[in-house]
């Protein structure tokens, strides 16, 4: 009865604004010229993109890097290539190779506003006989582009919501209340009497027209102007047309790139096209302004080793690595099981503090710190003082980062106090699995983003991804690695396959196998909280070693299902049974009501269906 309701107030609304043009009638209010769509891009950096050029003197003591303006003077150790460009603008570590034509390595970017320094693979080739060595470097944009859109809602009042793709930042809430008086203008949260009101205040400047607002995220002023719809492309799932605000939408087989992908028609693995391109048009279809609305970026599907689904929304596309956020934990698993296939004597039962010892001495000791295994890490069951739903906690992930008295967040955590007995409690913690990464580089000599590239991304064949550090330049394993969803979706496929993608094996079937068989139960007895507790930080499950498990319910069948899964609807969902692999991106944090709903609603209700044969 609520949706038929709008459905009435809406052509009669429109019909009252029509009426509101004849003669006779009173003028719209001057609120009205708020009415629309506005937008402010703002390019932070980096300062440093573009070739750069590696040059050695002939007698191989001076060498000299030039990227830009920017130019750095260095000697080489043995084989080691590492420089950096003053003012924190950009380093490089790589290696020359034995016959001098390559120089591999990594070009590591500061923080700037992205709060934390990425590793971007980066190889660099000689030009000729000579020795200059030249590539490109791409770094990730630090772009915030901020929307909002203004309308008069079926009540007559005004209402707005503020969207931001890259970081999915939408003020105090995704929908506010609009206020002027003069050229102040206030977006208010809605009354709530279970919580204080939130508000952002902007002013209406003129010559030209603009929104001058603060926005918390960036602690800086943004002025927003107006843009058309088709100025605003990215605010929708597409852009929309001259005539249709709404494009039809048209099943296609992706497309045959050079990343390893074989594609085919849906319809040639046994699936409905008619059924997948009803829930493309829905996503197409969304109100990117509505309070619940679906902000999904991307979403891909695999059956039976073919990509047969691959669209994207919001301005996003192939090329472009996303923000896995907390799915990049599922590689601390990936990255031990190809760390054991390849020989380091580590496994999920390794003694984690011995291994580390190197790094001591840790304080807060404790005989339980002995027991720790690489598997509680995995499990998030280490007994750590490491929670990141309780604020209070000294191991949770925003205290972990925020402070700055211990820049080596490995240490960090390895001097805190014990509060449980290994493998008996459940505490979801983001810089215990990010322990794993200090095992594996104790294990292997290897920096983290080093063993990525070579175990994973390497023989996956990966584009363009990135790898944040942490303050001290290893590799961080709580999240937040940057990947194409293409390359993500290769890991489910490599794992359907039994841990081998188009002939190279990236771990051991057995370890498939194990890591995604069930290890820790999620429950208000595994985690010590009340039912009502529980309820507001987790839904009951199971994990494996750094994989979510699940069961899909779908029409009169449930299905065994391991994912990865990341803050906003960052998921690589895989389904053994039906040889499917499926991906998503999206910007709804914090939102799990929504996102969620892709891993109990789309896939079993949706995907899975179309599933003819």
């Amino acid at each position: 009865m609520k949706h038929f309701a709008r459905r009435v107030l809406l052509p009669c609304l429109a019909f009252a604004l029509a009426l509101s043009d004849l003669p006779g009638q009173p003028s719209p209010t001057p609120d009205d010229s708020l009415i629309g769509i506005w937008s402010s891009e703002t390019r932070s950096g980096p300062a440093l993109r573009g070739e750069l050029t590696v040059l050695a003197a002939r007698d191989g003591a001076g060498w000299r890097a030039t990227l830009g303006k920017a130019e750095s003077r260095f000697a080489p150790t043995g084989k080691a290539v590492r420089f950096s460009f003053s003012d924190e603008l950009g380093r490089f570590r790589g290696e020359l190779s034995a016959d001098r034509r390559a120089i591999t390595g990594f070009w590591i970017q500061p923080a700037g506003a992205l709060g934390q320094a990425y590793a971007t693979p980066l190889v660099l080739r000689r030009s000729g006989s000579g020795n200059v060595w030249r590539g490109t470097v791409e770094p990730l944009d630090e772009t915030f582009t901020l929307y909002l859109k203004i309308v008069r809602d079926p009540e007559g009042s005004l209402s707005a919501a503020f969207r931001n793709p890259e970081r999915g930042s939408h003020g105090p809430a995704m929908q506010l209340r609009v206020s002027r008086e003069g050229d102040a203008v206030t977006f208010a949260t809605p009354p709530d009497p279970s919580r204080p009101e939130a508000k952002l205040t902007a002013t209406l400047l003129r010559s030209p027209e603009r929104l001058r607002i603060r926005w918390p995220q960036l602690d800086s002023d943004l002025e927003l102007v107006r843009r058309t719809p088709r100025e605003a492309a990215a605010f929708f799932p597409r852009p929309p047309g001259s005539s249709k605000p709404k494009p039809k939408y048209a099943y296609e087989r992706p497309p045959v790139t050079e990343d390893g992908w074989a594609t085919a028609r849906a319809r040639d693995v046994g699936m409905d096209e008619a059924a997948l391109a009803r829930l493309i048009q829905r996503v197409i279809a969304i109100e990117p302004s509505d309070r619940r609305a679906t902000l999904m970026h991307s979403l891909l599907v695999a059956r039976r080793g073919k990509l047969v689904l691959e669209e994207y929304f919001f301005g996003f596309d192939r090329g472009q690595p996303h923000d896995l956020r907390s799915a990049g934990k599922t590689f601390a698993s990936v990255l031990l099981g190809a760390a054991m296939m390849q020989g380091s004597r580590v496994g999920p039962e390794t003694p984690l503090y011995p291994l580390v010892a190197g790094m001591g001495p840790f304080a807060n000791p404790d005989p339980r710190k002995a027991k720790v295994t690489l598997a509680h890490l995995m499990t998030h069951t280490s007994g750590l003082a490491c929670d990141d739903n309780d604020d209070a906690s000294p191991g949770n992930e925003e205290t972990l980062q925020n402070q700055t008295k211990q820049p080596d967040w490995w240490k960090y955590t390895l001097d805190l106090p014990m509060v449980n007995e290994p493998g008996t409690r459940y505490a979801y913690c983001s810089a215990q699995m990010n322990l794993v990464g200090a095992a594996l580089k104790a294990a292997t000599g290897t920096w983290l983003p080093e063993l990525f590239e070579r175990a994973v991304a390497r023989p996956l064949q990966f584009g363009r991804w990135h790898w944040n550090l942490m303050p001290t330049d290893e590799g961080y394993l709580g999240g937040g690695a940057r990947l194409r969803p293409r390359d993500l979706l290769k890991v489910g496929q490599a794992y359907l396959d039994g841990g081998v993608w188009r002939g190279k094996r990236i771990v051991d079937s057995s370890w498939v196998r194990l890591s995604t068989s069930p290890h820790m139960e999620i429950s208000p007895a595994t985690t010590g909280l009340d039912p009502k507790q529980f309820a507001n930080f987790y839904i009951p499950g199971v994990d494996g070693y750094a994989w979510h498990l699940s069961e899909l319910r779908s029409e009169e069948r449930t299905y065994r299902a391991y994912l990865a899964s990341g803050n906003g609807g960052q998921l690589l969902i895989v389904v053994p049974e039906l040889e499917l692999a499926v991906v998503f991106t999206a910007g709804n944090y914090r939102q799990f009501g929504i996102w969620g709903r892709f891993v109990s609603e789309i896939v079993p209700r949706e995907i899975i269906p179309a599933i003819r044969r």
